[in-house]
């Protein structure tokens, strides 16, 4: 639920929602093998492993500039499924960050690295959203490709969400 009144409730369940989805994504892929880490679909070269580090490190990037703080160390290439529990926990932290930054006016929001135009911090939240969205695609695509049908997408939806949360679809 809304931790700060002044939050925007549709933009706070949004952000509820990709942190939900991106636990149960880590926790869908706790049940694999770790060859699955090492899949990727068919003409990229970007493996499950490699697409989950991206999105974490994004995360911590989206949230350090909402805070204004340097960004966080690159997170390391998981190589096992049991190297996911502390990747998933990174994640859900970085989620909690864009979240309570989401909570406050919208403004300029400069990146580290100073060649970059600034972009608003609204810009920062909704590319966090949809970015983490698009990676949990791929990375469903790349085991369904490779016949492995651990992460079904409707599951992980808005609708979904609804229903886990409590408040229906």
């Amino acid at each position: 639920m809304i931790s700060d009144p002044t939050a925007d409730p549709t933009l706070d369940r949004l952000l509820r929602h990709m942190a939900w989805a991106n636990a149960v994504l880590f926790d869908r892929l706790a049940e694999c093998s770790d060859e699955a880490l090492a899949l990727a679909s068919p003409r990229n070269e970007w493996t499950v492993a490699m697409i989950l580090q991206h999105l974490v490190d994004a995360a911590g990037g989206y949230a350090a500039r909402l805070e204004g703080v340097p960004r966080p160390e690159r997170t390391e290439l998981p190589a096992t499924i049991a190297e996911l529990s502390e990747l998933g926990a990174r994640c859900a932290a970085y989620d909690a960050r864009i979240r309570a930054q989401a909570a406050l006016p919208d403004g300029s929001s400069m990146s580290p690295d100073r060649n970059k135009a600034p972009r608003a911090r609204s810009t920062v939240v909704g590319q966090a959203i949809h970015h983490a969205t698009e990676h949990r695609a791929q990375i469903a695509g790349a085991l369904a490709t490779n016949g492995i049908d651990a992460v079904d997408l409707d599951a992980l939806d808005v609708w979904a969400y609804g229903d886990a949360e409590g408040l229906g679809a």
